[in-house]
């Protein structure tokens, strides 16, 4: 797995002729089956408009784990932050917005957004129509005990990938990152900050998470809404829609 991890200084931020102030650093993270290079098209427009930002790859090995580990990252970024989920990556980022100040708004993105006692599968099997079920997955029994779960490479277009190419297709379903199977398990400890503004930017083609789902999580913790025509893989296929959102949360950002 690459760590890429591509920044612009807050010295850029504040040398932009539009800024009145300093930009939040956007801190991008990313979901089950994908890594930080998934998030290339939004860094190149954030970066494009002077942001600050981040794209973290995440271990994918659990929520208490995968959470110290986003904590962590933000412990070394000075000043405000808008945190950007994807898919799984929504129990993270609510997770940590739950501890750590310095979180000032939240971008959830095709994502799972928790309660207190949500798990993954629980907020997917809420409502039908998802794909992401035993004979899409492949299962990789690890040392330690636990197990490792990619989608099948000729099932990754339907269930992850509708929207893109079939030669981003092709290649996404052999470079995928596992997930930790106890992640989808996981119950979520904290409920996102209720003052933290939030948007959600909501899939209307997703076979992994439900639109359904996606709809009545943003409505339960009162984010703003912005639709897309788009499978699940949202941040590749429709990243004018996440762009919008994550200015729109930064603007909210004082």
């Amino acid at each position: 797995m690459a760590v890429a991890s591509l920044a612009v200084t807050n010295d850029l931020a504040a040398a932009s002729p539009a800024a009145h102030r300093a930009k939040p650093t956007v801190v991008l993270v990313h979901g089950a089956f994908a890594d930080s290079s998934s998030w290339n098209s939004e860094v190149a427009y954030l970066r494009r408009h002077r942001y600050p930002v981040y794209a973290i790859d995440t271990p994918l090995r659990g929520l208490a784990f995968d959470s110290a580990y986003v904590e962590a990252q933000l412990n070394t970024v000075k000043g405000p932050v808008v945190l950007v989920g994807h898919s799984y990556a929504g129990e993270v980022i609510s997770q940590v917005a739950a501890e750590t100040p310095k979180v000032r708004a939240l971008v959830y993105v095709a994502a799972l957004i928790p309660r207190v006692g949500d798990s993954a599968n629980s907020l997917i099997g809420q409502f039908p129509g998802s794909q992401l079920t035993p004979q899409n997955l492949r299962t990789v029994p690890l040392p330690g005990g636990d197990t490792d779960v990619y989608i099948k490479p000729g099932k990754y277009g339907a269930v992850y990938g509708n929207g893109l190419s079939t030669t981003d297709i092709d290649v996404a379903s052999v470079t995928q990152e596992p997930i930790a199977f106890s992640a989808f398990s996981d119950k979520a400890t904290v409920n996102p900050p209720a003052r933290t503004p939030k948007w959600a930017v909501v899939a209307t083609e997703d076979h992994a998470v439900p639109t359904a789902a996606q709809d009545f999580e943003a409505d339960r913790v009162g984010a703003h809404l912005i639709h897309t025509r788009s499978g699940h893989d949202v941040p590749s296929i429709s990243p004018e829609a996440v762009n919008r959102a994550i200015v729109a949360a930064a603007d909210s950002v004082d």
